[in-house]
């Protein structure tokens, strides 16, 4: 009888507990639903991904409401400002164009908007070696090297090879600017690299591809520390690792170094220790 009894008290717990949460629920349901209004502003996007070298028209943007608490720095609210501009930097699908990825009114669009400041492009000629087997792709940053037949002692007996700029920013590859296009890691293979240098570096690469050999050497992204080598001569490449050999003026060749052996050292004579014994006193005696 008192099991019966505990039963149905439960029973009538569940059912209230049920009943309740229910109509919980159903006043839930029935409230209205608050809207509160966010303050906007209109901010120009792109309609679609944009690659670098792109000239903006009316078809790739679009206006969009964007948080005036947030607002986006150097953002655009009428599209015809940017009609007949260049993209410098890659412009993703519904993202803001700003200014520092548009190139300024009048320039257009294509490579030269690309350019730094202060810097100019420079093409080099290069194949699948020089190249690094198509992993010089536009963004990654290069060594450019020079492999002379002489160099600069007056002959021709000495080839030498050296680092004439480092850490390189590459422009393009052949006819692509747009690392986008290559996000997948695949080699382009390309012909002519486009790197960004400096005047002075310009002449230098210049002056290299004209007497000699030019080579790249691609480099981390996260190096930035330069390279500073004094090169390398066939004479002390071939020997090894060694002291390196110095220039004779009048014979006009690399002759090995001589070390000058140290001085000998001093010979010290051994010291004897002798007791002695006189009479009845004893004494010790040093002897050489």
């Amino acid at each position: 009888m008192k099991r019966n009894r505990t039963l149905i008290v439960m029973a009538i717990s569940v059912v209230t507990a049920a009943a309740a949460s229910f109509g919980v629920y159903r006043a839930i349901q029935s409230m209205p639903v608050r809207k509160v209004e966010i303050g906007t502003v209109q901010v120009v996007v792109a309609k679609m991904p944009l690659p670098v070298g792109t000239r903006l028209t009316a078809d790739h943007l679009k206006v969009a409401a964007w948080p005036s608490r947030t607002p986006v720095p150097g953002a655009f609210a009428d599209p015809k400002e940017l009609v007949e501009r260049g993209v410098i930097a890659t412009i993703g699908e519904n993202e803001p164009v700003t200014q520092s990825k548009v190139a300024a009114p009048g320039v257009g669009a294509g490579l030269p908007p690309v350019i730094p400041s202060g810097m100019r492009a420079m093409s080099v000629k290069v194949n699948e070696v020089i190249g690094v087997a198509g992993f010089v792709l536009p963004g990654t940053r290069v060594d450019v090297l020079v492999t002379v037949r002489d160099d600069g002692s007056g002959g021709n007996q000495n080839p030498m090879a050296r680092t004439v700029v480092s850490n390189v920013e590459v422009l393009t590859a052949g006819t692509r600017y747009d690392q986008e296009q290559a996000k997948d890691g695949k080699p382009q293979q390309s012909t002519v690299v486009t790197l960004a240098v400096l005047p002075l570096d310009a002449e230098r690469i210049a002056l290299a591809s004209a007497e000699g050999k030019i080579s790249l050497a691609l480099r981390n992204p996260l190096d930035v520390e330069p390279t500073s080598t004094s090169g390398v001569r066939l004479a002390a490449l071939m020997r090894g690792t060694g002291p390196e050999p110095v220039l004779d003026v009048k014979k006009q060749r690399m002759v090995p170094s001589r070390k000058v052996p140290p001085p000998p050292a001093a010979v010290v004579p051994p010291v004897y220790r002798v007791e002695t014994i006189r009479a009845a006193k004893r004494g010790e005696e040093v002897v050489q």
